[in-house]
């Protein structure tokens, strides 16, 4: 999708100052950019003119394009811009140390040949919800925030949610040191190029102190609300998930000269073991995925030494996770076995089974059901995201915009204009409701 400019083709109001109490009359009115003027200028960074998918990897080149526009935005519109000790952009209305901000954002960060949608969306609507509010005329009785939390993917380093992660101590600061990318450069290594303090990163529950509410919009990763016909939805919860690395070992050898009697391939385990995963998830009505592969030596005409493949597997409660999960590794131990294969699994991140708070998930539908009197739709997840990280330190909820294929994580995510803007609007209506 490629969403043009606003009817009238100009820039929303914007604002200045930092009262909490105050309302637009105390600001000096300033042109931002519309929803559409902000699409199209984040749309080409780190775009792949090959695959027409994104490469925003955390600590590179197109992130810091990225952060730059974040900063852009924050700064034109007036608001007090900062970066956290983990790398988090935060653009706020109002003082934060007043305590019980209401605040909303995602990220920017992509998968590798990502979608548009997923994440940016989130931070384009939360400044274009800011925008409505301001040409309504609210008046805030409690701080704004907008943040871009960093490294939510994880496509570099493997580890999803890593600027909340950190944030929440979810993550700690010896285990993120110890974070390596595919070419060996550490975390703090990374950081360091881009221009930020690696020895400064940790917990900081001083600012999570600061935030009565996080609201978190996304585009759905699923077809739930296309099938109801619904164009915004409420989280419910985040399934229960997981990143598990299965390393075969075998005996590298001539492709061409090694009888296939004598030899000791791993790929073989390996291939099983994929096929093992579709088979355990069908079977539990859960989902498992085999979607990244290193051979050694990798050469076409060599038998593979190693082959490590990385499993994500995720399920509606932690019961039918733990089975799909034991039940791949018991397979891939018997294939294994069979092929006189060496295995080690490896859990690499976990997270459990996310409830966003309730009382604020139902304040959500009593505000969108207000001037409509509808119910809108509830709805559970598998994909995790920074809402669901914060979520045992402040109360998160999400919104949901419709996604009309389902398609996520592929250039082919998309979402209508007129539900996207549907989306800005719920949001705005839901901000106005917590923070007016």
């Amino acid at each position: 999708m490629t969403l043009g400019s606003g009817e009238d083709g100009s820039p929303s109001a914007g604002v200045h100052g930092s009262s909490p109490t105050a309302g637009p009359a105390a600001h000096t009115a300033r042109s931002g950019a519309s929803f559409h003027e902000m699409w199209r200028e984040l749309l080409p960074v780190g775009r792949d003119a090959d695959s027409g998918g994104y490469r925003r990897y955390a600590w590179t080149g197109p992130d810091a394009e990225c952060r730059a526009w974040f900063k852009d935005q924050a700064e034109g519109r007036g608001l007090a811009y900062e970066v956290d000790r983990n790398g988090n952009q935060w653009a706020w209305l109002g003082d934060p140390a007043a305590g019980d901000a209401v605040v909303t954002g995602s990220h920017l960060d992509s998968v590798p040949d990502g979608g548009a949608f997923d994440g940016p969306l989130g931070v384009v609507s939360s400044f274009a919800a800011l925008d409505e509010l301001l040409r309504r005329g609210a008046r805030f009785t409690k701080p704004l925030a907008i943040v871009n939390f960093g490294d939510e993917e994880g496509a570099r380093f493997g580890l999803a949610c890593v600027g909340s992660r950190l944030t929440s101590g979810a993550l700690t600061v010896a285990d993120a040191h110890r974070l390596t990318d595919g070419d060996g450069v550490s975390l703090p290594r990374a950081m360091a190029a881009a221009g930020y303090d690696p020895e400064a990163i940790g917990p900081d529950p001083e600012r999570l102190a600061r935030i009565g509410a996080f609201v978190e919009l996304h585009v759905e990763q699923g077809r739930a609300l296309d099938l109801s016909g619904d164009r915004v939805g409420i989280a419910s919860a985040i399934w229960p998930h997981g990143r598990w690395r299965f390393d075969f070992r075998g005996e590298a050898n001539h492709a061409g000269t090694t009888r296939l009697a004598d030899r000791h391939d791993p790929m073989l385990s390996y291939a099983e073991t994929v096929l093992a995963a579709r088979r355990e998830a069908e079977l539990a009505g859960a989902v498992a995925t085999f979607g990244k592969i290193a051979v050694d030596p990798n050469g076409v005409n060599a038998i593979p030494s190693r082959v490590r493949g990385w499993l994500d597997s995720r399920a509606a409660d932690q019961e039918t996770l733990d089975t799909v999960v034991g039940g791949i590794e018991k397979a891939a131990r018997e294939y294994a076995d069979a092929h006189g294969v060496d295995l080690d699994v490896v859990r690499e991140s976990f997270t459990p089974v996310v409830e966003f708070d309730h009382a604020l998930r139902d304040e959500l539908g009593r505000i969108l059901g207000r001037d409509t009197g509808l119910t809108v739709p509830v709805l559970g997840t598998g994909a995790g995201h920074d809402a669901g990280i914060l979520s045992g330190s402040i109360p998160t909820a999400m919104l949901f915009v419709r996604n009309p294929t389902g398609v996520s994580h592929s250039p082919a995510e998309s979402a209508a204009e007129d539900d996207c803007l549907a989306g800005v609007d719920a949001l705005a209506d839901v901000l106005e409701g917590l923070a007016c």
